[in-house]
């Protein structure tokens, strides 16, 4: 790895913080409280952030020039996803122009995220559909370098998708994060990679023969792309519906009250985002405790 891939500002802090010296904001970042903020950031190691507009671009220039630091700026190029980002093609290249001639700014390259297409279960479709997606992206890196703009990189992909378009010509960076740990819908889409992170809960309350409700809710496990499961109990349906502090499992085992559990969440980055800390176990030992010090670092 050639540095840290991260979302908000206050989470490359953290990265620096800690001897991180090759940071890539893959988001925009605006504000003058927080333009303050991204060039003491600059001072301290080699920073990226990503644009869509010339009003963030003059932005950060005018910040890290009155700071005489230099950021490097990645054009966030919209290959399909409809979020950030500027039109494949000549819109790129025209941002490109004008930060070439902003002072403080390095153009770094591009980013592109084929982030709506990362839950197609099929395989195949799924690559088919990333690499026609990408293509945008690697065909407006062909016309900067034709403009005698040098494309520094192209950053991107996922870990749904890191051996479809992460191995593309003329793609450099994968953005995977979530293989790490992994959660309950990744591994439906990558199953080479092993499910390392579940939320240690308890059975509190047998209210029936066949009830159990846990001590968990959507405010301990991110289920955004569906309900979590227990960890060696595959038959367990665990309801869509999660209350705030509670789950309630009907025609469960003869679990006991107190019963240690361990579930396993669908979406990894936000349960991470709920917790202060990592339990490091092996074979039913911890081994070490890991803070969790960027969760939560929203601004």
């Amino acid at each position: 790895a050639v540095g840290m891939t991260c979302a908000k500002l206050g989470e490359a802090e953290v990265l620096v913080a800690h001897g991180i010296d090759d940071v890539l904001i893959a988001n925009q970042v605006v504000g003058e409280a927080k333009l303050k903020r991204l060039v003491a950031v600059a001072r301290r190691a080699k920073l990226k952030v990503a644009v869509d507009h010339i009003d963030q671009v003059l932005a950060i220039s005018a910040a890290a020039d009155a700071a005489n630091v230099e950021v490097g700026l990645l054009i966030e190029v919209d290959i399909g996803m409809g979020r950030c980002g500027v039109m494949p093609g000549e819109p790129a290249l025209a941002l490109a122009k004008q930060i070439r001639t902003s002072p403080a700014v390095r153009f770094a390259g591009l980013q592109a995220f084929e982030g709506h297409l990362v839950n197609v279960l099929d395989r195949e479709e799924r690559t088919r559909q990333s690499v026609a997606a990408m293509s945008l992206a690697i065909e407006t890196r062909r016309l900067l370098e034709s403009s005698d703009i040098p494309v520094g990189c192209i950053s991107g992909c996922s870990s749904a998708t890191y051996d479809a378009t992460g191995v593309l010509t003329g793609v450099d960076e994968v953005q995977a994060g979530t293989y790490a740990t992994m959660d309950r819908q990744y591994h439906r889409l990558v199953p080479e990679f092993e499910i390392a992170l579940s939320v240690l809960v308890q059975v509190i309350s047998r209210p029936a023969a066949a009830r159990a409700v846990l001590d968990i809710g959507v405010k301990g496990a991110g289920c955004e792309f569906g309900v979590p499961g227990i960890k060696g109990f595959p038959d367990v349906e665990v309801p869509y519906f999660l209350s705030e502090e509670h789950v309630v499992i009907n025609r469960c085992p003869d679990w006991r009250i107190g019963q240690p559990l361990q579930l396993v969440p669908t979406h990894a980055c936000t349960t991470c985002n709920l917790h202060r800390e990592l339990i490091v176990h092996e074979d039913g030992h911890v081994v070490d405790v890991w803070p969790i010090e960027a969760s939560g670092r929203l601004t």
